[in-house]
């Protein structure tokens, strides 16, 4: 990497990458560089491992497995083990959450970074111009940047809320005590997760959603079961709660006033009502790069109005952007490396991405639901296999749920749902088949492990085949067969 200095003294660098941001994309980003070869400048202002390491992922599924733990000790008696309502010390919870931090933060340190040769500055990045970035008072004059600043939770503007004390998914994971009461506005993936979580663990827990269901992007059939599950566990949902307002309550709590007037008190309040695009602060009128309120707008491959920038992730918006998942970034960060470093030709939007909600019991999807499906292919065969019908789910007593496949006539993969145990592990067969242009009959004819709950794939698939069966000439050959002896 050249080094040299400018007329203020300030240091120039000109790297071949300069990566904005060190959350899951943009780490991704610059060890696949490093490994290559390539000099690399990586900034980041706050935490490095971003939102996924600190206050996302990583947390989010320590305090579930924990919540889990506790769900166990409650179903103990079914096995005839002496079980009963768990003591939470939430105390020691919050230590497991913030232990799971500590024992990965050390894969997205600084020191591990810069010991892969990549030059890491902690500090604020800004575009100066469509060439040059500002950080610490070091120009950086890169071949190509990379913009991968994430998002921060969307809060709506629900009057009275910028009046009281309320938790998002950056500062939940902080209680170190258990809440008497939490109130959560939202029911998308991260508020159906937590809402559920806490109520394990002992706490009152209501989930607000202002449209008709949960998980409003998924397949109503499958999200059905989610909802139940929870009003099961005894989280109370109020679908089609429209917020009027929230006010202070006394003792320190929270009154959320819906539109019909009636109050829901708690104790705290957390707003669980989406992710933004951090794209504020960086420079990018002086750089010429576009945005709107989707995010920094790409192309199908990932590059901005500027064309020496890309912009991976959560803060990815236009034609390019995807989901905002973890596993989404990553996907861009690979994406990007072929692009910037051999030039070769790349289109988001080809691979099929895999999406799972941490509930008990887990939902996995990927591809379309049904009635995407119909709207996009008109005739279209529904495969079904409930994990009741398993054997491995009936040893553990894991039966909720059931796989909904959807394809076509032919038996090419359209879309695959599952709600049950292990759901986010059991997708990936479809997911890799999908990616592939396998057929249903292909998953079909594996050979699975018995008594595994991954039969449930074979199970399902089997279900495209047994039409066959009734084939009047099918039938035939086997009199016919018969006959011979």
């Amino acid at each position: 990497m050249v080094k040299l200095a400018d007329q203020e003294g300030r240091l120039i660098l000109r790297p071949d990458l300069c990566v904005i941001g060190a959350g899951s994309a943009g780490l991704s980003v610059a060890s696949i560089a490093a490994s290559f070869g390539a000099s690399v400048v990586l900034v980041e202002k706050n935490r490095m491992g971003g939102d996924c390491l600190n206050v996302g992922c990583v947390p989010s599924k320590a305090l579930i497995a924990a919540s889990l733990h506790a769900r166990t000790m409650r179903e103990a008696g079914s096995f005839g083990i002496g079980g009963g309502e768990p003591s939470v010390d939430f105390a020691k919870v919050h230590a497991h959450v913030k232990g799971a931090i500590a024992a990965i933060a050390p894969m997205d340190s600084g020191e591990r970074y810069r010991a892969m040769g990549v030059s890491v500055i902690e500090s604020e990045a800004r575009f100066t111009d469509a060439q040059t970035v500002v950080a610490a008072d070091q120009v950086i004059e890169a071949r190509r940047f990379v913009i991968a600043t994430g998002s921060r939770p969307a809060v709506p503007p629900i009057p009275g809320l910028e009046q009281i004390s309320y938790l998002t998914n950056e500062t939940i994971f902080d209680l170190a005590e258990k809440p008497e009461h939490l109130v959560v506005i939202g029911g998308g993936a991260v508020g159906v997760e937590i809402a559920q979580a806490y109520r394990l663990l002992g706490a009152e827990v209501t989930l607000l959603e202002a449209g008709e269901r949960l998980l409003a992007q998924e397949d109503p059939e499958m999200a059905s079961i989610i909802e139940g599950a929870l009003r099961s566990d005894g989280v109370v949902v109020r679908a089609g709660s429209s917020i009027s307002r929230v006010e202070p309550a006394e003792a320190g709590g929270v009154g959320v006033v819906l539109d019909s007037s009636e109050t829901i008190k708690g104790s705290h309040l957390l707003v669980a009502t989406g992710r933004k695009p951090i794209v504020d602060d960086i420079g990018l009128e002086a750089a010429g790069i576009a945005s709107d309120a989707s995010g920094i707008l790409v192309d199908k491959g990932l590059r901005t109005s500027n064309r020496r920038v890309y912009a991976i992730g959560d803060c990815a918006g236009g034609a390019g952007a995807g989901a905002r998942f973890t596993h989404v970034a990553n996907h861009h960060a690979g994406l990007v490396i072929r692009n910037a470093l051999f030039r070769l030709p790349i289109r988001v939007g080809q691979a099929p991405i895999p999406r799972v909600t941490y509930t008990a019991p887990e939902f996995a999807s990927v591809g379309l639901t049904e009635a995407q499906a119909r709207k996009e292919h008109g005739t279209i065969r529904i495969l079904r296999w409930a994990f009741a019908d398993n054997d491995r789910a009936r040893t553990e007593r894991r039966t909720e749920g059931h796989v909904k496949a959807v394809v076509t006539p032919r038996g090419r993969i359209l879309g695959c749902s599952i709600v049950g145990a292990h759901a986010g592990e059991l997708i990936m067969p479809w997911v890799l088949a999908m990616s592939r242009g396998l057929k249903v009959s292909h998953l079909a004819g594996l050979i699975y492990p018995y008594p595994t709950y991954s039969e449930v794939t074979k199970s399902t698939a089997v279900e495209f085949l047994k039409p066959s069966a009734q084939n009047p000439w099918v039938r035939r050959l086997v009199s016919l067969v018969r006959r011979l002896g």
